[in-house]
């Protein structure tokens, strides 16, 4: 019979058996650090843009497409602005996650006793300008001004504008420059209405001029720059604005950027911006951090109107503290493993090794027992036997010789059926023939009985 294969079963046995709640324990502790950690991010995340012709629609339709590729899916949420999508990061069950942030929106003030609390809300960086566009229309400043442009904010008595929806961040930033200005109702009539119909009533003539704080990719921003009759407000006092409002950047609109053949615009036009920002809850997961600022580095890394390749995004002008994984993509780019492997694969390793290595380094002095708990069983196979044998030699001379005999049959019967590694085969042997020494002690001693005195001779 070929022993071969049932040696090799039962010396896996032993191993399982002995390492076994080694691999247990292991196994243990890093489902508990998986739960803990959570590497896995959620496979849905609300994102808060803006109005749906806005750019912060548009943009929201690009992220949510680059992180459908991750299996992630990004469900976009229409507001007024800013000013809402900072409402809603602040309500814990409106479910929003991330949300586009103009630039010169502070935080809701933080009480007293709570002034050392973290702040709830972190920044993903900055994206982009978002320049402050003042269309006017050309008849309004013949009229009002009786002139052909509109050369300073205070000029503005007597108009009607438009300073966008409560809720836009725009309608934040106009009521501060006017009120720098000296500008306040009565003195001209303010409109508050979506962009949407805020274009179309300032094309219609039953508005003025208009302010909106919008990427060049905005589609109202596109059509009032080719619109004939409509004129864009030169800020002369750009640099002063920056300095007045610490969030705001001096920018340039370069002569023929609009449209080059068609000269537009005529030349230089000052602007002022604060930054567009990507805001989300402290609590987002990080992963999730790590790929909207992965996507965001797609869609504002290029060239533009106002910036070049590879300013944006950016961690300078996000008034907000960075999260933790942003701080590191900037500092680091994208991390080594996701350049080579799918990014859910490279995710848990990222998140996972640190404790997978904490969790071996914890268990290494276990190991070192585990070779002698291995030696201890396989030796007990066969050191268990013994006593028996002992015993069986024991009862030599006080039981019947044949009864010991059948006894020491059935011990080698069961001897011959055990099965050791080939390193521990020595022991194994020796008991079988510490057996057989017994076996032989047994029949001396019967035969000693057997034998009659010798004679004694005659004296």
């Amino acid at each position: 019979m070929n022993t071969s294969p049932r040696n090799s079963a039962q010396s896996l046995r032993d191993l399982t058996l002995t390492i076994g709640p080694f691999v247990v324990l292991a196994v243990a502790l890093l489902l508990a650090a998986y739960y803990v950690l959570d590497p896995t991010p959620p496979k849905k995340v609300v994102l808060a843009t803006g109005v749906e012709q806005g750019a912060y629609a548009a943009f929201g339709k690009r992220y949510a497409a680059l992180l459908k590729e991750h299996g992630i899916e990004v469900e976009l949420r229409s507001t007024q602005g800013t000013a809402e999508n900072l409402a809603l990061l602040r309500d814990a069950h409106s479910g929003v996650d991330l949300a586009f942030v103009q630039g010169g929106f502070d935080d809701l003030p933080v009480a007293a006793e709570d002034e050392d609390a973290p702040p709830s809300l972190v920044s993903l960086g900055s994206l982009f300008y978002e320049p402050i566009w003042l269309f006017y229309r050309e008849d309004s400043a013949r009229r009002l001004l009786h002139a052909d442009t509109l050369s300073s904010l205070p000029q503005l008595a007597g108009w009607r504008l438009n300073i966008g929806a409560p809720g836009s961040g725009i309608q934040h930033l106009m009521e501060g420059m006017l009120e720098a200005n000296h500008l306040a109702e009565p003195q001209l009539t303010l409109l508050k209405a979506p962009a949407t119909s805020a274009v179309a009533t300032l094309l219609a003539g039953e508005s003025d001029a208009l302010a909106l704080a919008s990427a060049p990719e905005s589609q109202a921003v596109q059509t009032l720059l080719n619109t004939p009759g409509i004129r864009l407000f030169d800020f002369a006092q750009a640099e002063a604005y920056s300095r007045r409002f610490v969030f705001m950047r001096p920018l340039v609109l370069p002569r023929g950027v609009v449209d080059l053949a068609g000269d537009v615009p005529a030349h230089d036009v000052h602007l002022v911006a604060p930054a567009a920002t990507l805001v989300a809850r402290e609590g987002t997961h990080p992963a999730l951090i790590q790929l909207f600022v992965q996507a965001a580095q797609k869609i504002h890394g290029g060239a533009g109107w106002f910036q070049r390749k590879g300013d944006f995004p950016s961690p300078l002008n996000t008034e907000r503290p960075l999260a933790k994984e942003a701080q590191r993509f900037y500092q680091n780019g994208i991390p080594v493993l996701q350049r080579h492997l799918p990014f859910g694969v490279a995710n848990l390793i990222d998140r996972m090794w640190p404790v997978v290595v904490s969790i071996l380094a914890m268990l290494l002095p276990f190991t070192r027992v585990l070779p002698p708990v291995y030696q201890l069983r396989i030796r007990r196979r066969v050191f268990r036997w013994y006593e028996q044998l002992r015993e069986i030699e024991a009862r030599n001379g006080t039981e019947s010789r044949q009864a010991l005999l059948d006894q020491l049959d059935e011990l080698e019967s069961r001897v011959s059926r055990v099965s050791v590694p080939l390193s521990y085969t020595d022991e194994l042997y020796a008991l079988r023939s510490h057996i057989a020494l017994v076996r032989t002690r047994l029949n001396d001693t019967a035969g000693a009985a057997l034998t009659p005195p010798p004679a004694r001779s005659p004296a």
